[in-house]
């Protein structure tokens, strides 16, 4: 019984805080386009890159792993 009165309110914070952290989640805006990042990967477009010789790397990958630059 003892360890109920140290875990309830332990857990009552905790469910105010994932509420607030909902809150302001909402009203800043993080849910207003979900659609833009789900389909960004569909309007890539691969008809502009070779394939290289060395198989699924394309020609722009060996040129940026050879000078040591990300993409």
């Amino acid at each position: 019984m003892d360890g109920l009165f140290l875990l309830l309110p332990i857990s009552l914070l905790f469910v105010l805080g994932i509420g607030v952290a909902f809150w302001w989640a909402i009203f800043a805006g993080q849910f207003d386009d979900t659609q833009d990042a789900a389909t960004a990967i569909l309007d890539d477009d691969d008809r502009s890159l070779k394939p290289c010789s060395e198989g699924n790397i394309y020609e722009h990958d060996r040129e940026n792993r050879n000078t040591g630059r990300n993409l």
